[in-house]
């Protein structure tokens, strides 16, 4: 069993920062790729921002010089830093994680989403 446990949403006005934190519990070995996804009202779900392994990171275009990936595996944490938000940000946003169990399977885990309004 493996549970994704999503904190650090909120209201912020246009300008302001926010971060997202996503922690891994259970029967986790190692966690190869951390992704933050976003989903707006009456869109699809989008790719923001991905970390691998190795500390390798890809952002949306949308996204690029105001947010931040970041991972701790000591803690099995990753980390999404937003700066100068815009409304145009607002959604829930999810994380995802690539995890390898005890069975030697890696298995992509769903976080249970946290939203972030941005007021202008």
């Amino acid at each position: 069993q493996v549970q994704l446990v999503e904190s650090g949403g909120g209201l912020v006005q246009a300008g302001g920062s926010l971060r997202l934190s996503c922690a891994a519990s259970g029967s986790i070995v190692s966690i190869n790729a951390m992704d933050w996804y976003r989903q707006a009202p009456g869109k699809q779900r989008r790719l923001v921002a991905t970390i691998t392994s190795g500390g390798r990171t890809n952002y949306a275009d949308s996204v690029k010089g105001r947010f931040t990936i970041s991972r701790d595996n000591a803690k099995n944490t990753v980390y999404l830093q937003m700066n100068s938000l815009k409304p145009e940000d607002t959604a829930v946003y999810y994380c995802n994680l690539d995890i390898e169990g005890y069975d030697q399977t890696y298995r992509h885990y769903w976080g249970q989403g946290t939203q972030v309004t941005v007021s202008s």
